[in-house]
């Protein structure tokens, strides 16, 4: 049969939307959609305002990220109930990319990074979460939250601060000398809207604690900027901070306008001037597109996962980095940042009675109309009230229990991993500290793997099987996969044999897998056992490493090397070789 790569059936797309169109939708089932999606739409409102700021870009790009993206990747992802949008997680990555390439280069590295989970799902390799321990994760989770809440300390405070650069520690001296400058009415402010955020979920009511928490704070921030103005106790607001300027038309806080077409590469770079697309550039944000389509993969997919477990569904993790990969191309043309499934949004999305992806586009619409119709409100939105929510999202991403209890529970090693990516993410970046991560973990693994392989030698006289062999026969047993890490260990005490012994029995019933630094193991000892006369029946192995063997070059060598299926066929095979080497040692006997 020829092959014909093109004969090669690719990931699907809209699987999510599909499946729950199969399953039959009525308009019972829109009715739930559209009071969920009207639910995340009016939490995603602050949120998205939030991590847009915390990003280091204007409010209206978050807003803009849980439209366009929230839309397309609700369309053509895999998943029935993600909600995606600007999330917590991207904060530590794009922040220094914003300080350092601008608004422009952030949105070219969301798009390149779009490209690049395209062309994961292309590929397959939607069982990525499968692959990231568990300590890795909550690692740099935890960093990230600690980097977040560190960078939302100025606004918190209302500290009069330079900008906040990439390094954590600077970020931390220089807050620490800005600390004269708090303004206590910020401070004030702060406080109020965080200890309204932290009470109201325990009235059980519908109405989310971030809108309540941030609407309170507007008043508060209203009240004191208009009767205490006048004596220097201004309270800093999305409005007073940000402007805009589009066709002409300029104001302050957040445009009402709906998203509108841009290229971002004409959009300003860290100088304020349009940025220059250029295979520099490109090259340059390679590495950030690389590290946000890692994150936004391991995300989406483990929010997947998240909503599998708790609706009893299955996602399509191939299609849905496809779909998250068409968002994040298509949302930073209408000026959108980077996007990918929300842990929280989807949970409440479930909770609140979704019942397929028409509930996240109906959060995005609820947002557009925000934008639309409310924008000059979210504008008397102050600054530290929503520093106060940052707060609490990056308490909730620090999941702070689990980081304790792992620590307490887990083995050493897991402990290990933990500390060093949390500490990486904090000091130094999350690329790197999930790329030493894994690497540990994957390190950690060899070494358990290897002391799970042994070589035993096998007490002959009291076995059922290979019993009444002569002294000259050993019999070994060795359990356990051999690879680069564990078959030296394991073949090493078959070097050190009885120097009366002249066969070994090696049963590998309990060798699962070889790989190559394995059989070049196997190889140097059958050579060197082959010049000191020993003969050797391997015993147990199954067709294809027997195959991956000759490939190697170890074949049968009639009297010194043969494979046995079971020790009762090696015990015969032995006894005649023994035999053989007996006569013909007797008959050289008698010639002398």
């Amino acid at each position: 049969m020829s092959y014909n790569p093109l004969s090669l059936k690719l990931p699907g797309i809209a699987t999510g939307l599909r499946s729950a169109w199969r399953e039959g939708y009525g308009l019972d089932d829109l009715r739930k959609d559209a009071m969920a999606g009207l639910t995340i739409g009016i939490l995603a409102v602050p949120l998205s305002m939030a991590l847009a700021i915390a990003t280091g870009v204007p409010p209206q790009h978050g807003l803009y990220t849980a439209i366009v993206a929230g839309i397309f990747i609700a369309l053509t992802g895999g998943a029935r109930f993600n909600v995606s949008g600007p999330t917590a997680a991207f904060v530590a990555i794009l922040f220094p990319i914003v300080a350092q390439y601008g608004l422009g280069g952030l949105l070219i590295a969301s798009m390149m990074a779009g490209v690049i989970l395209v062309a994961m799902g292309i590929a397959r390799m939607g069982r990525l979460i499968e692959f990231v321990p568990y300590p890795v994760v909550l690692g740099f989770t935890a960093g990230i939250a600690v980097v977040i809440a560190v960078l939302q300390i100025p606004d918190f405070l209302g500290l009069t601060v330079d900008n906040l650069g990439e390094h954590f520690v600077e970020n931390l001296g220089r807050i620490f000398t800005a600390l004269p400058t708090l303004n206590p009415f910020e401070l004030g402010i702060g406080a109020l809207t965080l200890i309204v955020m932290l009470l109201w979920p325990r009235l059980q009511l519908p109405v989310p604690a971030p809108l309540v928490g941030l609407v309170v704070g507007a008043i508060a921030a209203y009240g004191v900027n208009q009767w205490l103005g006048g004596m220097g106790a201004e309270v800093e607001t999305v409005a007073s901070r940000f402007t805009w300027e589009i066709n002409g038309e300029t104001g302050n806080g957040i445009p009402p306008i709906a998203p509108t077409f841009t290229v971002p590469w004409l959009l300003p770079g860290p100088d304020g001037e349009p940025i220059e697309l250029s295979f520099d550039l490109v090259r340059a944000l390679l590495g950030p597109a690389l590290a946000i389509a890692m994150l936004g993969a391991i995300e989406s997919l483990l929010c997947a996962v998240v909503a599998d477990g708790l609706t009893k569904t299955k996602h399509d993790p191939n299609a849905e980095l496809i779909g998250q990969g068409i968002g994040n191309i298509v949302a930073p043309l209408f000026g959108g940042i980077t996007a990918t499934a929300a842990l929280a949004r989807t949970a409440t999305n479930i909770r609140s009675g979704a019942r397929s992806p028409i509930a996240a586009v109906i959060h995005a619409l609820v947002v557009l109309l925000a934008v639309v119709a409310l924008a000059g409100l979210l504008g008397l939105v102050p600054m530290a009230a929503l520093a106060a929510l940052l707060f609490i999202i990056a308490w909730n991403m620090s999941e702070a229990r689990h980081f304790v209890h792992t620590l307490r529970s887990a083995p050493p090693g897991d402990v290990a991993i933990l500390v060093i990516c949390f500490g990486l993410t904090v000091f130094f970046d999350m690329v790197l500290a999930v790329a030493v991560g894994i690497g540990l973990a994957a390190a950690l693994f060899i070494r358990r793997m290897a002391l799970l392989t042994r070589t035993d030698r096998i007490d002959t006289d009291n076995h059922p099987t290979i019993h009444g062999l002569p002294a000259k026969v050993a019999v070994y047993d060795i359990n356990g996969p051999l690879f680069f890490g564990a078959a030296e260990k394991a073949l090493t005490s078959l070097h050190l044999v009885d120097p009366k012994v002249q066969i070994i029995i090696i049963n590998m019933h309990g060798v699962p897998s070889m790989d190559g630094t394995a059989i070049v193991a196997l190889r140097s000892l059958i050579d060197e056992m082959q010049r000191d006369g020993i003969a050797l029946i391997l015993v147990g192995l199954p067709a294809r490493i027997i195959v991956k063997l000759r490939r190697a070059g170890i074949r049968k060598t009639r009297g010194m090397l043969t494979y046995c299926r079971g020790l009762q066929q090696a015990r015969d095979v032995a006894l005649a070789w023994h035999r053989r080497r007996n006569d013909i040692e007797a008959q050289s006997n008698s010639m002398k």
